[in-house]
């Protein structure tokens, strides 16, 4: 990183700077916050100052727009009136589910597992806990102790693990393994600790505890360009119903790598023909890879344009060399190493909540909403029959209310419902009772008017199924 020149400023930065500050005609101070001098905690605290200009105030307005926007849609606002979640001083960076957000957490990790038995995964569940020569093999140790939580037990040290992969190769290399076995997709949920500064903790989005979607593929060099074609199909269908659209980017070898050239050549082939295959546009990133293996990096793009890395999905020559890990070939050569692929597609489940959570705005679709079904009584009179119908969809495994004992006036009622962002109203009266039906309506105030509680119950059950980010829209 060379000096960057301004006048008489020398600046330590990658620039550029604007030629001179006649060209900012518009400028704003957004933010300021404390950090510590080089990051260290025992250092001399300093105020962090964020600004941001423009050519012309229209930009500007545009700009600053779009922050409300962003502010409205904030996932800690939202969880919070939503009673979805929220984060105690007693234990920082973890985050506390309550009821309702613990469902959206519970259905995105069912949906994932759904996807895994389709796909040929095989779930495992690995230790929390392990002796720090686990990392000092996998390296680890070596480049990241720092970010890990580490403590004595009798007379070694032992940390939380931050990551799956050592692990499964642990369950890799605990008996002999041969080609007909690959490729091996091990997937696994477990809880992943890591030891982020204070001050870069954000909500969700940057937490110390959290789950992933993770799942390694220990295959051959030859199975490589299917299993990243797997992967990406994996990959365009779950995010597909999110209703988000995504950029493709091949990142390569960099300049300090390891392994052999001729393999990362071969590898790099693979993923650019898996790619091509795939039929979405993408990017070569040369020299972004990491040092262990080349990856596509997958950015998403959400409802007000904004981008997020979530899916990884990363070739490892490397790990393997580390942890001697052999199968038997078809030749009977027992010494031939696998290549290891991570994959994560909701990558943290903590951060893809996040980003959910602003992408619809607290409008959640109805397969994933915490608040699917309320039912209104007009009066008193009715809301016997309004629980029966309440506990009917319970049974069905809806996210199911009803208003009961309110003082409020029967319209308020409804659009309380609205504005907690229930999918569906189902209004009750003496006729419905009668009928055993409901009048239905939709957060958006769409009246679809009598129908049988059955068949209400069908065409619901058959939008959850369907996992269609709008599918209340089809009812």
């Amino acid at each position: 990183m060379s000096p960057v020149r301004c006048g008489p400023l020398i600046d330590l930065c990658r620039g550029p700077h604007v030629r001179h500050t006649g060209k900012i005609k518009a400028i704003k101070i957004y933010k300021n916050s404390s950090t510590y001098w080089e990051g260290h905690t025992d250092m001399e605290m300093l105020q962090r100052i964020y600004g941001i200009s423009f050519p012309d105030t229209k930009m500007l307005k545009e700009w600053e727009s779009l922050q409300e926007e962003a502010r409205n849609r904030d996932h800690r606002k939202i969880g919070k009136e939503q009673e979805l979640f929220f984060f105690h001083d007693l234990s920082p960076g973890s985050c506390f589910f309550l009821p309702r957000g613990a469902y959206i957490y519970n259905t995105l990790t069912d949906f994932i597992k759904e996807e895994y038995y389709r796909r040929g995964f095989q779930e495992v569940a690995t230790p929390n806990i392990y002796n720090s020569k686990l990392w000092e093999i996998s390296g680890h140790w070596q480049h990241y102790s720092e970010n890990m939580f580490s403590f004595p037990v009798e007379q070694d040290i032992f940390a939380l693990k931050p990551m799956n992969c050592p692990g499964h190769c642990l369950i890799f290399s605990h008996r002999p393994r041969s080609w007909r076995e690959l490729p091996l997709r091990l997937a696994d949920f477990g809880v992943l600790h890591r030891n982020e500064l204070s001050g870069t903790l954000t909500g969700l989005t940057r937490v110390r505890r959290f789950q992933q979607d993770d799942a390694h593929i220990f295959c051959t060099m030859e199975q490589i360009k299917a299993e990243m074609k797997g992967c990406l199909d994996f990959l365009h269908s779950v995010y597909g119903v999110f209703g988000f659209s995504f950029h493709l980017c091949l990142s390569t070898r960099p300049e300090k790598f390891l392994g052999d050239i001729s393999v990362w050549d071969q590898a790099e082939k693979q993923l650019e023909n898996s790619l091509d295959e795939f039929g979405e546009p993408w990017k070569l990133s040369p020299g972004d890879g990491a040092f262990y293996g080349p990856k596509i990096d997958i950015n998403v793009k959400d409802a007000i344009g904004r981008y997020h890395q979530c899916a990884t999905i990363q070739l490892d020559f490397q790990l393997p060399n580390c942890f001697d890990l052999t199968f038997v070939g078809k030749d009977g050569n027992d010494r031939e190493r696998p290549v290891i692929i991570h994959r994560a597609i909701l990558g943290s489940v903590e951060r893809m909540i996040a980003i959910l959570t602003e992408n619809y705005a607290g409008k959640w679709p109805l397969w994933l909403s915490p608040r699917q079904v309320m039912v209104v009584p007009v009066n008193p009179l009715c809301e016997d029959y309004a629980k029966a119908v309440c506990m009917q969809f319970l049974e069905s495994g809806f996210m199911a209310d009803v208003d009961l004992g309110s003082s409020c006036l029967f319209s308020k009622k409804i659009r309380n419902a609205q504005l907690a962002q229930y999918n569906f109203i189902l209004v009750v009266g003496e006729k419905e009772r009668v009928t055993n039906s409901v009048n239905v309506r939709t957060r958006d105030n769409k009246v679809h008017g009598d129908m049988p509680v059955a068949e209400v119950m069908t065409r619901l059950r058959l939008l959850k199924q369907s996992c269609c980010c709008h599918a209340e829209l089809k009812f």
